[in-house]
């Protein structure tokens, strides 16, 4: 192993998007217990708490322990202050929809950020609340209440609700934030995008590419499916380090799924079961040949219309590992779905044997797979292949997911 995939297999792997059960479409069995045990599982060092002002969750939140901005469970899995909000206005004559993931430092900041965003609107409907204030407040707002809450567009690229996004986006940061753009120091691929995509827009060379899973279940599949790895000490744990990780682009790298993997990675209808490249949308005219009606332009055509320079000239480009859940590899190497007892038991045989769904993604090696696994090369074969980002997805669109190839068969990824 090299000294930077030591480095790498000792970093802290975090998911700092997350959702509450009080979020809209999100499992109702989503506590603190099951985010701990899942994210331990999935081999996850540090969580996202999600949702800290919706009143009920806070409450939950409350009864951890704090240091040094990190909130820590009794069994000392550590949480970092976390939420998604969602901004609905109007600027330069365009209905803007766009959501934020924000960080805090510590509970009384938190409390600051409660109190403005309760001036705003109700927080009790939903755990990630609409709000009819523009992005330029949000960044003033903020920043009155602390210069060390971090404010992120999260899943930059998907057309309703990303800050790039076909439908109600801007063309670039400066044309959102306008003087304020200085002061967003990263940004959140989402699902349909992955670094590499994000290195061909110039503006970003000077942002960290951060990945979260904006998880809406606490399973294996959800969970951690993104990540960003930090180069930190994991009994030295705190806020400030974070935050500068973040904002200096110190962090190792990112966890991605395949963009092809995301909802929105193609243009098409899912009302009308059609998807196209974006090339073919070009052909099209961006009209759909089965309604006529304008096709939902997803991320890679989106991408390609705003890129102006090579992958190249980002200077600061950070590793990545393009991943599927294991849970779908296993599915897909015993045609079962991904939570039948037959992808479970094998799933948890593995867990036993190795101890994180993440060691064994990206760090076991094929021998010892092999020695666990002798009568199932198939799955060996697809976690090594995985590995490399060597398993074909045809692209999802329009809110439908990809799905996995494996020969002529194609099995859906939920």
């Amino acid at each position: 192993m090299t000294k930077s995939e030591d480095k790498i297999r000792n970093g802290l792997f975090a998911d700092l998007h997350i959702h509450s059960r009080f979020s809209r479409a999100t499992s109702k069995k989503i506590n603190i217990e099951n985010l701990e045990k899942y994210a331990r599982i999935k081999g996850l060092g540090l969580l996202g708490t999600g949702d800290f002002q919706h009143p009920e969750w806070f409450k939950e939140l409350e009864v951890l322990e704090e240091r040094d901005g990190i909130l820590y469970t009794s069994s000392e899995f550590p949480f970092i202050w976390q939420t998604e909000i969602s901004l609905m206005y109007t600027q330069d004559g365009k209905g803007r929809r766009i959501h934020y993931v924000l960080l805090a430092p510590n509970k009384d900041v938190v409390k600051q950020i409660i109190k403005f965003l309760s001036s705003k609107g109700r927080l009790d409907y939903d755990g990630r609340p609409i709000f009819g204030f523009s992005s330029i407040e949000l960044v003033d707002s903020m920043r009155e209440i602390s210069k060390d809450i971090e404010i992120i567009p999260g899943h930059i690229w998907t057309p309703w609700f990303g800050i790039f996004g076909s439908k109600t986006g801007f063309d670039s940061l400066k044309e959102a934030f306008q003087d304020k753009a200085k002061e967003i120091h990263a940004i959140e691929t989402g699902l349909s995008s992955d670094p590499e995509m994000n290195w061909k827009i110039s503006e970003l060379n000077d942002k960290t590419i951060v990945s979260f899973s904006d998880l809406h279940s606490f399973w294996p599949w959800r969970i951690g499916r993104e990540a960003t790895i930090f180069n930190i000490d994991k009994e030295k744990l705190n806020y400030k380090d974070i935050l500068k990780q973040i904002r200096e682009n110190l962090i190792l790298g990112t966890v991605e799924v395949d963009p092809a993997y995301g909802k929105y990675h193609y243009d098409g209808h899912r009302f009308c079961n059609f998807s196209c490249s974006p090339e073919e949308t070009k052909k099209l005219k961006g009209i759909c040949p089965k309604c006529g009606k304008p096709l939902t332009v997803g991320v890679e055509y989106r991408v390609e219309e705003l890129a102006d320079q090579d992958i190249e000239d980002n200077k600061n480009r950070k590793p990545y590992y393009k991943l599927l859940p294991l849970h779908e590899l296993i599915a897909l190497s015993k045609g079962s779905t991904l939570s039948s007892q037959k992808t479970w038991k094998a799933y948890n045989n593995l867990i036993e044997k190795f101890g994180s769904e993440l060691e064994i993604l990206l760090h076991i090696e094929k021998e010892e797979l092999l020695k666990e696994l002798p009568e199932d090369t198939k799955l060996v074969e697809l976690i090594l292949k995985n590995r490399k980002g060597e398993i074909k997805v045809k692209p999802g669109y329009d809110g439908v997911y990809g799905e996995a190839m494996l020969g002529e068969k194609q099995t859906k990824l939920i």
